[in-house]
C-alpha cells in the first residue's frame, strides 16, 4: 500500500487566467491509510511525489463511490464537491517538503488550522511567493488585476463589492473554526494558525500564521510566527498574553505553562514554566538582565539568552536605574547551578 505525508479534496478560487487565488480543505487528512491512496491513485492517474490534480465533477463523483467502502466521512465530501460550480483540486503530499503550488500552500495551513500539526511541524519554506496577493471580499477572493471591473460590474448591478482586506493570507475562520475557542474579531487571526481548545482571543489579539497557543489561554497581544504557547494556570486555566511574542525564521519562541506576559511588553527569547514579564517590557536574547537573590541583591549581569526556558523567573525593570531584573524563586546557588551547567 501507497503512503502519504497528508492528502485533501478542495474547492477553490482561480482568476480569469486559471492561477489559483485560494483553496478550502473542508477535511484535510494527516498520514491517510494506505487503502485510501492506492484508491485514489488509481482513478487520478497518480504516480507520486507532491502533486495538486485538477479534478472534473465527474472525477469527484467517481472518487465518492470508490471511496464509500473505505472512508465514509471523505466520501460525503467528495459527493458534495460533484455538485460544485467552482474548480476543484486533489492535492496528495507524499512527504513533507517545501511547498510548490498554491494549493500546496493552502493544505500546509490548513493542516495548522485543523489542528492536525503544531507551529513549525511542517515545511514552510517559501510559501509566500505561492500565495498571491489578492483582495478578500464578501464574494470572496478576486485577483487585484480583476477588481476594478469587479466593483464596476456590482455597482452597475446596485449592488456593492465590499473590500475587507488586500493580504496574501486570509482570515482562518473563512476556513475552520476550530472547537472550544472564543475569538472577538475573527480578522486578526490567519490562516495557519495554531488555536488551542480554550483559547480565548481578545479583540486586540493578533495570531500570526505557524503561530499560536495549545490552550487553554487568553491573547491580549500579538503572537507573531513562530510562537507558540503551552498550557496555562491563570484565572483556572491560561496562559495571559497582553503584549508582543516576536519569533520568525526557523525559531521557535515557546512560552511554557501559566506564563504572564504583561500589557505592552515582549520577548525574543523562549520561556520557562510560569514565568512573568511585567508591562512595557521587551526582552531579546541581547538584553542583559541583573540577576537579583531572595534579598534582592545582585548575583550576576547575563544575557537573556542565558535564561531562555528556565522556570519560575519574573522579569522586570529597575525603576530608578533603568536595569533589566530577574528574580526567581529559587535560591541564588541554585540558579547559578543552572547557569553554569546551561554554559
Amino acid at each position: 500500500m501507497s503512503t502519504l505525508f497528508s492528502l485533501a479534496f478542495g474547492v477553490g478560487t482561480q482568476n480569469r487566467q486559471g492561477n489559483w487565488l485560494e483553496i478550502f480543505y473542508a477535511q484535510p487528512l494527516l498520514n491517510p491509510a494506505g487503502e485510501l491512496v492506492d484508491a485514489i491513485a488509481s482513478l487520478l492517474n497518480y504516480s507520486g511525489g507532491n502533486q495538486a490534480i485538477a479534478i472534473t465533477n465527474t472525477q469527484a463523483s467517481q472518487l465518492a463511490e470508490a471511496l464509500k467502502p473505505l472512508n465514509t466521512a471523505q466520501s460525503a465530501l467528495l459527493t458534495r464537491l460533484a455538485e460544485s460550480h467552482r474548480p476543484l483540486v486533489a492535492t496528495l503530499l507524499v512527504e513533507d517538503s517545501a511547498p510548490t503550488s498554491t494549493p500546496e500552500a493552502y493544505l500546509k495551513l490548513h493542516l495548522l488550522s485543523h489542528r492536525l500539526v503544531k507551529p513549525h511541524g511542517v515545511n514552510l519554506s517559501g510559501i509566500f511567493p505561492l500565495l498571491p496577493n489578492v483582495a478578500w471580499t464578501n464574494e470572496g477572493a478576486v485577483d487585484l488585476a480583476e477588481l476594478a471591473e469587479r466593483q464596476l460590474e456590482a455597482r452597475l448591478k446596485g449592488e456593492l463589492l465590499e473590500v475587507f482586506s488586500v493580504d496574501k493570507f486570509p482570515k482562518m475562520t473563512d476556513y475552520v473554526v476550530p472547537a472550544g475557542v472564543r475569538i472577538a474579531d475573527t480578522a486578526r487571526i490567519r490562516l495557519g494558525a495554531y488555536v488551542g481548545e480554550g483559547t480565548t482571543v481578545m479583540h486586540e489579539g493578533f495570531i500570526n500564521f505557524n503561530a499560536g497557543t495549545e490552550g487553554p489561554g487568553m491573547i491580549e497581544g500579538r503572537v507573531s510566527a513562530g510562537v507558540f504557547i503551552g498550557k496555562g494556570s491563570d484565572l483556572g486555566g491560561g496562559c495571559s498574553t497582553m503584549g508582543t511574542l516576536s519569533g520568525g525564521g526557523n525559531i521557535v519562541i515557546a512560552v511554557g505553562e501559566g506564563c504572564l506576559i504583561g500589557a505592552n511588553a515582549g520577548i525574543g527569547i523562549p520561556l520557562g514554566d510560569r514565568n512573568t514579564v511585567e508591562a512595557g517590557l521587551y526582552i531579546t536574547a541581547g538584553t542583559k538582565v541583573h540577576l537579583l537573590d531572595e534579598h534582592n541583591q545582585l548575583v550576576k549581569a547575563v544575557k537573556a539568552r542565558e535564561l531562555a526556558g528556565q522556570p519560575d523567573l519574573l522579569f522586570r525593570r529597575n525603576s530608578l536605574s533603568g536595569a533589566v531584573e530577574c528574580k526567581t524563586h529559587k535560591s541564588a546557588i541554585e540558579l547559578n547551578e543552572v547557569l553554569h551547567a546551561h554554559n
